[in-house]
């Protein structure tokens, strides 16, 4: 995807997100993993329930938030904290309607399914690009963290309906969310190989992206449930303590070799999304 040939910037705010690298996806499918398995932790394990652990979550989002807005650049130990809290929270939103609330699993996913949209069509009519290359500006940045939590309620809520409600299981909904991401990923490719139209390549690098992200969430989860469930369960019986020490160790490990490297700067606007 080509933007510019300038480095993204308006005024003195840098571009505020990572470059999509392989380790951006490794990071943020670990993310999705933690948020599956600390939710579960803090709910079950240390028996806080779903309410004061909702509550708990979304301060500590606010406060890594309230850091990350107020950076003029991409930071990766900000950006990917506020990253693990906000995938923590979207899957307590969707827990907390289902189990709370009484909410069907295929409500939820069909209301967050419009939220996500809904979220993409005010952003594309209020700044013409869906484009993360260019998170600049607050406003973008606003949108940007809103379509994410989206995202990540979303993808809770469609890896529970089909894991749980369809009955699927947490090994063969692996293979699936991840055979659709090898299939966006191919199709993706082969559009960017064969389309010359840079509009249509610069609409199919976003489009892929967006969808990669969202499947990435039940995906990930999908990983952290086979992981932390009981055998009897159909998972692995690591728990969900070992399970998130494990995944947050990685996720340090990646965050402090991106900040020492600095590997997903975007130094430049020519950047492919994927």
């Amino acid at each position: 995807m080509s933007e510019s040939k300038n480095t993204t910037f308006i005024g003195d705010m840098l571009n505020k997100v990572p470059e999509i690298t392989i380790f951006f996806w490794i990071i943020k499918i670990l993310c999705t993993t933690v948020g599956e398995t600390a939710a579960d932790y803090l709910n079950t394990t240390l028996n806080f329930g779903l309410t004061v652990t909702s509550l708990i979550m979304a301060v500590l989002l606010a406060i890594a938030l309230v850091f990350q807005f107020r950076a003029k650049k991409y930071i990766p130990t900000v950006y990917w904290l506020s990253v693990v809290l906000i995938s923590v929270v979207g899957t307590l939103i969707s827990d907390n309607l289902t189990d709370n609330f009484g909410v069907s699993l295929i409500t939820t996913t069909v209301v967050f399914s419009i939220a996500v949209i809904a979220t993409f069509i005010l952003w594309y009519r209020a700044e013409k690009t869906l484009s993360i290359h260019s998170i600049v500006t607050t406003k973008r940045e606003s949108f940007y963290w809103v379509a994410i939590l989206f995202t990540f309620a979303l993808g809770t809520a469609a890896g529970d309906l089909v894991a749980e409600r369809f009955d699927v299981g947490y090994l063969n909904s692996i293979f699936l969310f991840g055979g659709l991401i090898a299939v966006v990923t191919i199709i993706h490719y082969l559009v960017k190989s064969y389309t010359l139209d840079e509009a249509r390549r610069t609409s199919n690098g976003v489009l892929a992206f967006w969808l990669a992200y969202i499947l990435t969430r039940p995906f990930g989860a999908s990983i952290g449930d086979y992981l932390s469930s009981a055998t009897s369960d159909g998972g692995l019986g690591l728990g969900t303590t070992v399970t998130s020490v494990i995944f947050l160790a990685a996720i340090f490990l990646l965050v402090l070799y991106l900040t020492v490297s600095k590997r997903d700067v975007i130094k430049s606007a020519i950047q492919a999304v994927f």
